[in-house]
């Protein structure tokens, strides 16, 4: 049963205390990186075997394999894909930036360019269950960017095959090349290339303990979007929300993962007691009442805080994934609110709706990185350039100021490189 805490009467420790997955794989990552950077295919088809208990014949998907697969999924599911894709595109578009020029200075130009990163590196995660959102939401972004080649990566079943639901997403969302890859051999193999996968720029997407830390070694050979722990879902509620809804809102974190951890922060201990007890009458209607139960059981929490005003504080103590503000004035409190991967807004915006069709993006910052991480957005595929022009004149007005500075630092050579184009004049 989900625990009810009241601030002030436990430990503050006890109030902020996350999840903490135990699992050390440090040593096993950082093996299975060093054999695919030493034996390319050769060790990811072992892995294949190992791990994913199939022999293929081929890493790639073919083109086939997915024209067959967008047949085989139902029509009305591909056009909630598809309003989902356009849904995404609508929100990430704006997110675009535009380079600059600066000239208002006499002989000089100083500018930025934005520029793509050339290929990005998906990873869709499988096993427990399957998620085409998580390809529309990081593989759009990319294309918006102007990335060239977005390549993805994602778990082959027994029988070879990827869901079909995740190539229809792939289809949909434009994506370029596709690997029968999961686990850490798949982020090593994006990070250094093999034989077959092409090294990317940038790895996006979320994966479990051996994904993450595989992202956490190859940072730095390649870029990475975060690294993300288990899912969160944070309800701030005051006396006037409907537990019923309260209760299926904080399963919808639960049933992910049993290291999920859903959190009520509210001012009303009624409340309070009776979205306990609806938790407990919807927890056996779940599919996943096994997982969703162990994370309920082991990391969630009920917080009762004295007002909405330290129930905000709490909330951006937290800074979670996901927050709901369960209120009837939502936007009275948005401003206050600091700390959230993606906020969700007043009594009828479900967390749901941000993992599947409302636009903005579900891959977030966890963990409370949310004080200084973002929503993966256009910007994690971009990166930028200066650049910057002088004339002769303009270099002559200046010289003598940067030799100064440089002479301060010690750096003579850059004192010279200032003032050298100046001495035939002397």
């Amino acid at each position: 049963m989900i625990k009810i805490l009241k601030y002030g009467e436990v430990k503050n420790s006890e109030i902020f205390a996350r999840v903490t997955p135990a699992v050390d794989v440090e040593a096993i990552v950082a093996d299975i990186i060093a054999n695919v950077r030493k034996n390319g295919d050769k060790a990811l088809y072992e892995y294949c075997e190992k791990f994913d208990k199939v022999k293929l014949e081929s890493l790639a998907v073919s083109e086939a394999e997915i024209e067959a697969a967008v047949a085989e999924v139902p029509e009305e599911f591909l056009r909630i894909l598809r309003t989902a894709a356009e849904n995404i595109r609508h929100f990430h578009e704006k997110q675009k930036r535009n380079s600059f020029i600066i000239n208002d200075r006499d002989g000089i130009v100083m500018g930025q360019k934005i520029i793509p990163v050339d290929r990005a590196g998906l990873y869709v995660p499988g096993g427990t269950a399957a998620y085409p959102s998580t390809v529309l939401m990081d593989s759009i972004p990319a294309k918006i960017a102007g990335v060239k080649k977005v390549v993805m990566v994602t778990p082959p079943g027994k029988d070879g095959r990827v869901p079909a639901v995740i190539l229809a997403a792939a289809k949909i969302a434009g994506v370029d090349q596709i690997f029968k890859l999961g686990g850490a051999q798949a982020i090593a193999a994006l990070a250094y290339g093999t034989e077959s996968v092409p090294k990317v720029d940038k790895i996006v997407g979320p994966g479990n303990a051996f994904v993450a830390e595989a992202k956490k070694q190859v940072f730095g050979t390649v870029s990475i979007d975060m690294i993300a722990g288990p899912s969160e879902i944070l309800v701030l509620a005051d006396g006037t929300a409907n537990p019923r809804h309260v209760a299926a809102d904080l399963l919808s974190q639960a049933e992910h993962d049993k290291l999920a951890s859903a959190v009520l922060v509210t001012d009303s201990e009624s409340l309070a007691v009776a979205v306990q007890a609806e938790i407990e009458r919807q927890l056996p209607l779940l599919t996943r009442e096994e997982i969703a139960r162990a994370s309920i059981d082991n990391n969630g929490k009920i917080i009762v805080a004295p007002d909405l005003v330290k129930g905000i504080e709490i909330t951006n103590e937290i800074a979670p994934e996901h927050l709901e503000l369960c209120v009837d004035n939502p936007f009275d409190y948005l401003d206050q609110i600091r700390h959230a991967g993606s906020i969700f807004m007043g009594k009828n915006c479900p967390e749901a709706l941000g993992d599947y069709l409302a636009g903005p993006n579900h891959t977030l910052p966890t963990s409370g990185t949310a004080k200084f991480s973002s929503p993966l957005s256009v910007d994690d595929f971009v990166k930028k350039t200066q650049y910057t022009y002088f004339t002769r004149d303009a270099l002559s007005r200046v010289a003598e100021d940067v030799a100064y500075f440089a002479r301060k630092e010690g750096l003579t050579a850059h004192a010279k490189s200032a003032t050298v184009r100046f001495e035939e004049e002397k």
